[in-house]
């Protein structure tokens, strides 16, 4: 019998696949890595590093031009979390797919496939209870908000490159528990914060709208869509269904 809790994301992630169609480009967006939020550095094992100093946080994105999904954002800085530790950040104006989270990372030579719906599911929820705008606005963080963005970084680190646990409870950012070449681990951050993030991932929290912005040769990047977009999307939906009902 599986664990009520995964139980829970299989669920949240059946409602993640069905609000797009699977694989689908929604959109481009054109952005230049241009510094970040709140931020720290950590010592990581994991997506094809192995002990490397790596900067875990926010990276914040300066936007150009966009088309479909990719308007969502105005142009100008975003915020977004590093799902690719293989690749270098764009240094310069680049052009990115963006998708669904279960649709990137791209390459797939590292994990084998992109991430899929459970694991977007995870992050959904991750970003839903413990994200924190903070960490991008205002340009200037304290040490307890780039500690806190630094373990939210190391959290989504593990939920791309571990396999999924039975139980939330089973997260830990301080061990590889996956055997092969994949697997993550981290040091030199709260990781009992981290881990404290992780394991409230249970599929009873509230879920994040989330897009992914995809690019073979640079490092991918996961965003929260702007509220007003998200109350948008919802409203659109609902109308959808209010036709549907009356037709």
């Amino acid at each position: 019998m599986l664990n009520k809790h995964f139980t829970h994301i299989i669920i949240a992630a059946a409602v993640l696949s069905l609000a797009q169609i699977a694989g689908a480009t929604l959109g481009t967006i054109n952005i230049e890595h241009d510094g970040y939020g709140a931020v720290g550095t950590a010592q990581v094992w994991g997506g094809g590093l192995s002990g490397s100093s790596v900067k875990a946080g926010v990276y914040m994105l300066d936007k150009s031009a966009g088309t479909g999904d990719g308007n969502l954002w105005d142009n100008g800085l975003i915020g977004a979390f590093c799902i690719d530790l293989s690749q270098n950040a764009p240094g310069y104006d680049t052009t990115y797919q963006v998708v669904m989270p279960q649709d990137a990372p791209t390459p797939t030579t590292f994990l084998g496939e992109t991430m899929g719906a459970a694991k977007a599911a995870y992050l959904s929820e991750l970003f839903g209870r413990h994200y924190d705008p903070a960490w991008v606005e205002g340009g200037s963080w304290t040490s307890a908000q780039n500690a806190a963005a630094e373990a939210f970084a190391a959290a989504v680190w593990e939920i791309i490159y571990e396999d999924l646990p039975a139980s939330p409870a089973l997260w830990n950012v301080t061990a590889d528990g996956t055997s092969g070449s994949l697997g993550f681990k981290a040091t030199g951050l709260d990781t009992t914060l981290a881990n404290s993030f992780l394991h409230s991932l249970d599929g009873t929290g509230p879920m994040a709208e989330l897009r992914a912005f995809r690019n073979s040769c640079k490092q991918d990047f996961i965003a929260v869509v702007p509220e007003p977009a998200t109350i948008l999307m919802l409203g659109l939906g609902s109308l959808s269904l209010l036709r549907r009902r009356t037709a």
